[in-house]
């Protein structure tokens, strides 16, 4: 036998394959799980509760024309919630949003008054003015690395501050003059708060825009490429730029999709009522970010969707509705949404670990 013969390792045949050992690392989640791991889940549940407890608690909701008041006060809460909740999943929030959509009206309603021009300039300069403070408010956040929550605080008190000052020094007192008699305001009516009619049902067409805004935000967010910078700077931001995210871009649009909801909804009242109160709006801005956290959107960013809030501020209509259709004291709403609000963060939070517990 030779030395190279003798130097020449055996080689053991390879083992027989056999079945594959699966781990928790591994192994594929169930259908259920995958579901359950969608941030508007649990909302769905809550909502659908909700609902079916009001068919049952109030009769008269049942109705064709008590649902559509329903949907109108849910969509009037859903047009602003969507762009709070966008917000929301690219980790800030907007304090600023209830006032808003008041300064938003006012602007458009006093210019278009003062000036006799016709509605629509009026329009116009208040789309540029909320577009100009959610612009503002992006790039002060960006610029001083102030928390959101300080920022959006004081343009909140400047805004209330200014809705009300303007028109007591324009008008004379705290509410703008009736625009109904002004040129454009029919055109302007039938764009931004116009009904129609389904089998004698008259629905407002808030409820229109508000699914189609939440379609378009939902595939913004799941097949475009601005979707996934939403995600990316709500999960981290110096990962997000680290990769080559516009972070300031995307925070500062951000802010004023929020100032273009503002608009949409300040429109919608002004064209709805004819004049606007200048010391409202205080206070709907907990409206919109509950509904959008009942939702399934998180305060810390980078988790939730457009679908969600639909949902969330469903409940909220419901409930500010059901309360009235069942002769309760209205007195308890408040805290009925306070309990609302709670028991969905908790279910959110609960559906989320089971569905990502390994």
């Amino acid at each position: 036998m030779s030395m190279a013969q003798q130097a020449e390792p055996a080689v053991a045949p390879p083992p027989a394959p056999g079945p594959k050992e699966a781990d928790g690392r591994t192994r594929e989640r169930s259908m259920a799980l995958r579901v359950l791991a969608r941030p508007e889940v649990g909302v769905f549940l809550g909502a659908l509760a909700v609902f079916v407890f009001f068919l049952i608690a109030a009769p008269s909701i049942r109705d064709g024309g008590s649902m559509a008041t329903v949907l109108y006060q849910s969509s009037t809460i859903g047009l602003m919630a969507l762009p709070v909740a966008l917000l929301m999943i690219g980790g800030e929030f907007d304090l600023s949003a209830g006032v808003a959509v008041v300064a938003s009206s006012l602007t458009a309603g006093m210019l278009s008054y003062q000036l006799t021009v016709n509605v629509w300039t009026g329009v116009i300069v208040a789309l540029v003015f909320s577009l100009a403070v959610g612009a503002f408010n992006g790039w002060v956040l960006m610029k001083t690395g102030l928390p959101s929550f300080l920022v959006t605080l004081a343009t909140f008190l400047i805004l209330q501050g200014v809705n009300l000052a303007v028109t007591k020094l324009v008008t004379g007192n705290v509410a703008t003059d009736d625009i109904s008699d002004m040129d454009g305001f029919d055109q302007a009516k039938a764009v931004f708060a116009s009904s129609f009619d389904i089998g004698g049902v008259e629905v407002k067409i808030t409820v229109v825009y508000w699914l189609a805004f939440a379609a378009l935000a939902t595939w913004v967010l799941l097949r475009t490429k601005y979707g996934n910078w939403i995600f990316a700077v709500g999960g981290s931001q110096d990962s997000a730029r680290a990769v080559g995210v516009p972070v300031t871009f995307t925070k500062i649009t951000l802010f004023m999709l929020v100032g273009f909801g503002a608009w949409f909804v300040g429109m919608h009242q002004l064209f709805s009522f004819n004049t606007v109160q200048s010391g409202e709006g205080v206070g709907q801005e907990l409206i919109y970010i509950a509904a959008a956290v009942i939702g399934g959107c998180l305060l810390t960013g980078g988790y939730g969707s457009a679908i969600g809030p639909v949902f969330g501020a469903f409940m909220f209509g419901m409930v500010n509705q059901g309360i009235v259709f069942a002769g309760w004291n209205p007195d308890w709403f408040k805290a009925f949404l306070g309990v609302m609000l709670l028991g969905a963060v908790l279910i959110n939070l609960y559906v989320r670990r089971a569905a990502t517990r390994r």
